[in-house]
């Protein structure tokens, strides 16, 4: 070996992280110990809906959702069990939560608190990201300005009592969920942190901002173009740099370095052939790995079979081993940038920055990412129908689905059907101890928290101090947010679809002649009601849909994310609807569907086809069949015009639409 090789100084591993939760407190903790044993080196929460949204676990909307893609977190006694002998002074611990962000934060200071640890050494990272979720994730509560102010009231917290905690993550991971190109990605996340530091710094002394500053941190998305995806993220490295030292002043590198997390891309997982999915998810990662100056410093890789429903232990352990191999058994860590000074590299750099900068100075004329959440939902959208576009004419291969169809069955789909099912009971048992915890608690003390949480809020106070105390008093994460709703309002956020037709209708002339046959004979426009029921708020599916329905000429009724049951059928009877239109993706098709279907004959429109689309298993999709339902879309189903087609057959009042 010679002395270079001797001498060489090895880089430390990223932090190796799963995201994970689900069910109870009880079975995530087991979960996050036996993760721990593996040899995972930090924990990343998810959280089921209702805790997301600020919904106790019995509160109508909660219903079909708790405990499905998350962990149902009510109150203090779920959190103390969720950390259950996981000292939280030595952890470094990630939380997806954005709306509800201050309030889970808060019952974590509490946990740690009890636990004895001293909270300045606690170590982690809230998202606490809301304006990407008016654009691509749908989990926010109140509107952007009051949501915009609880995000620097954690910072403000953060920074003065527990310093080593990161108080917000600018995720522009969903925003490639939702379609963005490279460009968009970082211009949207950039815009969303500027945002942040311009509300942020009135509210501490001058000197301490460069410090501020550097704990904000990032959570990207690392799709299949990875030698675009590694450049994009040396961009995001030079940008910014470039904008705390131009824009903020920070003469200090260690505090304009860019750090990140990240879990690589899930859209790009296929229903077909899923064992392809463990090559993506491996190419992916080495976009966020190769490069030492955009090295990530934490990383979750989503499993095999995420497209088809919740992983199991086994498929996060398999994701795991990935990283440790790539950490542990290569020599990538010895080295320094391989990248530096590549001239193919450093063009699509530059590039790159270009048109974020581009993109980023008109955000700027509307006023920031604030000014511009309409703007940039719309080109979301826009961009994901390009995305989907492309797949279905070919011009993008995905291995697969439209090219190399043909393979053998998968021998990783028996048995179980390759993923875990939630229990439906976990539901009736998590709202028994939800009452027992009402029950036991001091009523006069919960009482007072809120008064007290509900006045900081209205006279623009930080809420962090009353969410803590509030959090002690025993008080649930539906009262948390209601405090907030009754102060602030709620929201709907926009949703990116027109009323007005694109400019994508070519190649559609024969669906739009075939619409405006059907529509003839039901002697007015077709009509299509689209509505997504329950807390999921991953809409690109039911956007998509309802852009294409649009395009092709049918009178379309899209009203964006978080609806009943009984709202969306009431729509339907408003607007006399020929076919029905539901997309759920976060496994609660049953219960959902189950209470729609009823509704619908209840109001005499049980004769109205009722189309669904989701990550839904074969045999659930019998089920749903069963209960009426007469069209049942999977990921696998990537071609729209065929759902089209579909829909002009089912409102076709003779059942013989135009072939």
């Amino acid at each position: 070996m010679s002395q270079t090789q001797q001498d060489r100084q090895k880089d430390r591993p990223w932090l190796i992280r799963t995201y994970a939760g689900h069910s109870t407190a009880k079975a995530s903790n087991a979960l996050y110990r036996s993760n721990l044993e593996k040899g995972q080196t930090g924990l990343s929460v998810a959280f089921d809906l209702p805790t997301q949204t600020g919904y106790d676990s019995d509160h109508v909307l909660s219903r079909g959702e708790v405990g499905k893609v998350g962990v149902p977190v009510c109150h203090l006694g779920d959190m103390r069990t969720l950390f259950d002998q996981i000292p939280l002074e030595q952890m470094n611990t990630s939380m997806t939560i954005n709306a509800t962000a201050p309030w889970l934060l808060s019952l974590y200071i509490a946990v740690a608190e009890e636990q004895g640890a001293d909270v300045t050494k606690l170590q982690g990272t809230v998202q606490n990201d809301l304006i990407k979720e008016y654009l691509s994730r749908g989990t926010y509560i109140c509107p952007p300005e009051p949501s915009l102010k609880m995000i620097a009231d954690v910072a403000e917290y953060c920074y003065t009592n527990v310093p080593k905690w990161n108080p917000m993550n600018v995720c522009s991971y969903h925003l490639q969920e939702a379609g963005a190109t490279p460009e968009q990605e970082l211009a949207f996340a950039l815009a969303t942190a500027i945002a942040v530091l311009d509300a942020l710094k009135p509210r501490v002394p001058a000197e301490d901002f460069p410090a501020l500053a550097g704990r904000i941190s990032f959570f990207v998305n690392a799709g299949i173009r990875f030698v675009t995806e590694m450049c994009k993220m040396r961009a995001f490295v030079d940008l910014w740099d470039e904008i705390l030292e131009t824009r903020y002043g920070v003469d200090n590198p260690k505090y304009r370095r860019f750090r990140y997390g990240v879990q690589v891309n899930s859209l790009g997982l296929t229903e077909q052939q899923p064992e392809n999915n463990v090559y993506r998810i491996l190419i992916e990662m080495l976009a966020v790995t190769l490069s030492k100056k955009a090295r990530a410093r934490a990383v979750q890789l989503p499993a095999w079979n995420e497209a088809l429903g919740l992983p199991r232990p086994w498929d996060q352990q398999w994701s795991m081993r990935m990283q440790q191999i790539m950490a542990f058994e290569t020599d990538l860590l010895e080295y320094d940038d391989l990248f530096d000074g590549n001239p193919a590299v450093d063009a699509k750099v530059e590039d790159l920055k270009a048109g974020a900068r581009h993109e980023l100075s008109n955000l700027e004329s509307m006023g920031g990412a604030i000014g511009a959440i309409d703007y940039m939902k719309s080109r979301l959208v826009d961009s994901n129908a390009d995305r989907l576009g492309r797949i279905e004419a070919g011009e993008t291969v995905v291995v697969g689905v439209n090219k190399f169809q043909k393979g053998e069955p998968s021998p990783l789909m028996t048995g179980d059907g390759g993923i875990m099912v939630v229990d439906p009971a976990v539901e009736q048992e998590q709202i028994t101890r939800l009452n027992d915890w009402r029950r036991e608690r001091d009523t006069a003390a919960v009482e007072k928290a809120l008064a007290d949480l509900r006045a900081a809020a209205a006279n623009g106070e930080n809420v962090m101090p009353a969410s803590i105390a509030a959090a002690k008093a025993g008080v649930t994460t539906g009262e948390w947010a209601a405090q907030m709703r009754t102060v602030h309002g709620e929201y709907r956020g926009p949703t990116g679809v027109s009323g007005a037709p694109s400019n994508k209708t070519e190649g559609l002339e024969d669906l739009r002649s075939a619409v405006d046959a059907v529509s003839d004979k039901l002697g007015r426009r077709l009509k299509f009601v689209i509505g997504k029921p329950g807390l999921d708020g991953h809409s690109n599916g039911a956007e998509q849909i309802a852009f294409r329905a649009r395009d092709c000429g049918m009178d379309i009724t899209y009203e964006g994310i978080r609806l009943t049951p009984e709202e969306i059928v009431s729509k339907a009877l408003d607007d006399e609807a020929h076919v029905v239109g539901l997309s759920i993706l976060s496994g609660s098709h049953i219960p959902l569907v189950e209470d729609l279907m009823h509704r619908m004959r209840e109001a005499g429109l049980g004769d109205t086809p009722v189309i669904v689309g989701g990550i839904i298993p074969d045999d659930d999709a019998d089920r749903l069949r069963a209960m009426g339902v007469a069209r049942v879309y999977t990921p696998k189903d990537f071609e729209l015009n065929t759902i089209m087609k579909d829909i002009v057959t089912l409102a076709d009042p003779k059942a013989v639409a135009a072939e």
